[in-house]
């Protein structure tokens, strides 16, 4: 499952309309997935049609699925790269993200730690996509149903000029952008980068926060005396949208996901975002 650029190699996957909840689920077709198969294909076959397209509803997985290498180095975390490495990873993101610029969005992610043995390296996934998924949906309104409402402001951009105005949430700030743990954190310690300006989309020439994304995998580290289990993602605008905000979400992965979260859609958060903002600048 490589793509230094490259695409990985491929499985019949389906994408899967829930028909209570509208979610989306990529699902596997067929027999068993090998290890490492690829969820989304560039030629992926149509899927077959219902006879209740109004309960089962089914798309091609089509789209592309990579592996984007992190270091030439084997490192198994992005906490162990110098921060000339990191803004040489996060520029190869970028890179990537731009080469598919025609799927209707584009999600890079990292899950530490991932694969496990004396060959794993710190890797990203991109999967650009032929839909928009529903939270990004969702927040794309909210951007525009801020715009409206303010006459034009950036929802994110007015967002983390209220939070450097408070000051208890944030962890550190740079040139480029803002290290904060969210006022509604789905998680201990988590965290929010985001541009102290705004720019709708993160693959765009221009500031990319890498050097404060090496300072808050370093706290991190420093503070649970060695890099936590943790996931971040790239939130950018999709296709078309005429207002959004990129960031960079981290959130360490202390607890497995419970019956709230998966039932309810309500994250539990037992430290208070302003002492983890506290915790993190001792750090």
């Amino acid at each position: 499952m490589r793509a230094a650029g490259g695409q990985v190699n491929c499985a019949v996957h389906e994408v899967r309309t829930d028909p209570l909840s509208g979610l989306r689920a990529i699902v596997a077709t067929g027999g068993g997935v090998p290890q490492g198969a690829p969820l989304l294909a560039a030629h992926a076959a149509a899927a077959p049609s219902d006879a209740q397209p109004g309960l089962y509803a089914a798309l091609g997985a089509s789209g592309a699925h990579e592996l984007i290498d992190h270091s030439v180095r084997r490192v198994t975390a992005l906490a162990d790269l110098t921060v000339e490495e990191t803004q040489a990873a996060v520029e190869r993101w970028r890179e990537r993200m731009r080469a598919h610029a025609g799927a209707a969005y584009v999600h890079v992610c990292v899950d530490e730690p991932g694969a496990t043995g004396p060959s794993a390296v710190s890797q990203a996934q991109l999967y650009a996509l032929d839909f928009v998924p529903a939270v990004v949906a969702r927040e794309r309104e909210r951007f525009s149903a801020h715009a409206q409402r303010t006459m034009g402001a950036n929802l994110l951009e007015d967002l983390v000029q209220e939070e450097v105005r408070r000051r208890d949430r944030i962890v550190a700030i740079d040139d480029e952008a803002v290290l904060l743990c969210p006022y509604a954190s789905s998680g201990p310690y988590a965290l929010m980068l985001a541009p102290r300006r705004r720019r709708e989309r993160f693959e765009d020439k221009g500031p990319s926060g890498a050097a404060l994304l090496h300072d808050a995998l370093s706290r991190l580290a420093r503070h649970f005396g060695a890099s936590p289990p943790l996931s971040l993602w790239v939130r950018t605008a999709p296709r078309d949208a005429e207002r959004f905000c990129w960031r960079i979400d981290i959130l360490p992965r202390l607890a497995p996901p419970d019956g709230l979260q998966l039932g309810c859609g309500l994250h539990r958060n037992d430290v208070a975002p302003e002492r983890a903002a506290a915790d993190l600048r001792a750090a």
